[in-house]
């Protein structure tokens, strides 16, 4: 295949032609950038190129070309380079061979040949390479039949899965997340290799295998990798409170929905109205608690009673073991897990302006994604039943938006401060102080009072008489 065609227009690429003819460097594009080009998908903007002589000494000339317009980055350490240009960032290294000792998946690297380094690549759909040298610029050098792996949608190694895996077991979840990513099947060999070589996994730094898993959340489809780690046997090692959801218990007749496959539907659901990483995360662990709270009673069959209150205990824990930020993302997270049952709750015709004021203080500006997390979570095989629980959901919404216009409760805020309840009073911090403001919160939410500030401290200054408290004068 000759992709001169495709590239003759791209300028960075005749730009790195013209320097690296001028300083007799020979020069690829190489890995995603070329598989991307070849099925035609929008790809990143991240582009590799492999010399054969010193990367860094390309990048270097590359940035001097072009200027201020440019910045360059040396990683000595790691022998390669990077050009940030636009909206590119061109990662230039010279052509290396590895090889790896069983205990790391560090390699010992040293120089090597273009064929050299796409042997050492993970997937022969990432081995691709296209040449920039003036001679026969364009062309594509595919040795390990990537193409027709491309064609077939097949991620496959270049050499012995085993082998492969074994000196960086980082490519067993790689080869999932370009599978989800892509939706390529992995090969059959190549599958079996992983699922020969998973406790390898544990070499790895949770960061990397975090790194990976984040994409596969993201992808368009994040059901279809998460069902390939389960399958594989990695999911029961990187995250095993994941894996615990999976099965259906059957007592006297009574049985149970599978929650893991009901989760994996709940994060497609979602997926399919936002980009949002900790939206996705939310809906991962919104049940992840209903394997511990599970109990069987004779009269209604599986309960899962507190699911939600101790999955919002345990997100910050889960968060911790998969380094991800304890950040206000996760405060997200764990908000929504423990509210997800919520607004479900509001479908009666009978409910009050009240209850519906208590959710929204409690979900605060985060009401709407709490809202797309409640709609994801209602699944079914009865597609008649789902439609009709979407649209008792729609009057929920309707009855939210009605009060909200009302009483603009979205970020609530307490008429009365901590501070001042003890100035009013002349108190030490205490239990009372707490309690006089979830007095006046509740009065507010049961619209027994505005909220208003006024307002506020006469109702107060009532409960804090009946309370044997004594208002001091401004």
């Amino acid at each position: 295949m000759n992709l001169k065609n495709r590239i003759k227009d791209i300028d960075i690429f005749q730009t790195i032609r013209d320097l690296a003819e001028i300083h007799n460097i020979e020069t690829y594009v190489i890995g995603g950038y070329v598989r991307d080009l070849i099925i035609e998908r929008n790809s990143n903007q991240d582009i590799d190129i492999v010399c054969l002589g010193s990367g860094i000494h390309l990048a270097q000339l590359l940035k001097n070309y072009l200027g201020e317009r440019s910045s360059l980055t040396v990683y000595k350490q790691f022998g390669t380079a990077c050009v940030k240009y636009r909206k590119l960032e061109i990662e230039f290294v010279g052509a290396r061979k590895e090889s790896y000792r069983l205990e790391s998946r560090k390699p010992i690297v040293e120089e090597g040949t273009l064929e050299e380094d796409q042997n050492r690549r993970d997937f022969t759909i990432n081995t691709l390479a296209i040449s920039l040298n003036k001679k026969d610029f364009g062309e594509i050098i595919d040795p390990f039949g990537g193409i027709t792996d491309v064609d077939s949608k097949s991620i496959k190694t270049p050499l012995n899965p085993e082998e492969t895996f074994s000196d960086d077991p980082l490519r067993m979840l790689r080869a999932v997340r370009f599978a989800s990513q892509l939706y390529f099947d992995i090969e059959p060999n190549t599958f079996f290799a992983i699922q020969k070589m998973t406790s390898r996994i544990s070499i790895i730094p949770q960061e990397r295998i975090t790194t990976e898993l984040n994409k596969i959340i993201l992808s368009e489809k994040p059901s279809y990798g998460f069902n390939l780690l389960f399958q594989s046997g990695l999911l029961k090692i990187i995250f095993p409170e994941l894996q615990k959801l999976h099965g259906v218990q059957i007592k006297e007749g009574k049985s149970h929905k599978d929650n893991f496959f009901h989760t994996l539907q709940v994060l497609d659901n979602i997926s399919k109205v936002t980009d949002d990483l900790w939206l996705r995360w939310a809906a991962i662990l919104h049940d992840i608690a209903k394997p511990a709270t599970q109990r069987f009673n004779k009269k209604i069959g599986w309960t899962f009673h507190g699911h939600e209150d101790k999955g919002a205990k345990w997100v910050p824990g889960i968060f911790k073991k998969m380094k991800l930020p304890l950040n206000e993302h996760m405060k997200l997270v764990q908000k929504l897990v423990r509210l997800h049952l919520r607004p479900i709750a509001l479908i009666s015709k009978n409910v009050t302006d009240a209850a519906i004021r208590r959710l929204m203080y409690d979900a605060g500006d985060d009401i709407d994604d709490l809202l797309m997390l409640c709609k994801a979570d209602i699944t079914s095989k009865n597609s008649d039943r789902v439609q009709q629980y979407l649209m008792n959901f729609k009057n929920v919404e309707e009855k939210i938006k009605k009060v909200e216009s009302k009483d603009s409760l979205r970020n609530f805020k307490n008429p009365i401060s901590g501070k001042e309840i003890m100035k009013i009073f002349d108190l030490e911090p205490s239990r009372i102080i707490g309690e006089l403001k979830e007095m006046v919160k509740e009065a507010i939410i049961e619209n027994k009072i505005p909220n208003q500030y006024d307002a506020a401290l006469e109702y107060i200054k009532k409960k804090g008489k009946s309370q044997g408290l004594v208002f001091k004068q401004k």
